[in-house]
């Protein structure tokens, strides 16, 4: 990967983008892996929704994004789509398993 600042046009600049976000996606697949193992663990619906949980990892998300320079609200709007739609997924894994 070249720094952003060595960069010499804009070609260069979307093939770094590109190379991230291809990066950022296949993150995003090994994290759904882990969403997708934890619902063995789970005991009913609401420990797979486990709010509270929810709530404090977005509190540390927004943490996070502050350190990093980014919008907060940007940010915890991410993760809130992402992890609902793991959440709905992880659901259909549960009720699958038969642990309904």
């Amino acid at each position: 990967m070249k720094n952003a600042a060595a960069c010499e046009n804009m070609e260069e600049i979307r093939e770094e983008i590109d190379q991230l976000d291809k990066q950022v996606i296949s993150l995003i697949g090994q994290r759904f892996k882990y969403v997708q193992a934890a619902a063995k663990f789970k005991k009913d619906e609401n420990s797979v929704k486990a709010p509270e949980r929810f709530k404090s990892m977005l509190e540390k998300r927004r943490e996070w994004a502050i350190k990093e320079g980014l919008s907060p609200d940007a940010v915890e709007k991410m993760f809130r789509d992402l992890v609902n739609y793991f959440i709905s997924e992880e659901l259909k894994t549960w009720k699958k398993e038969g642990s309904a």
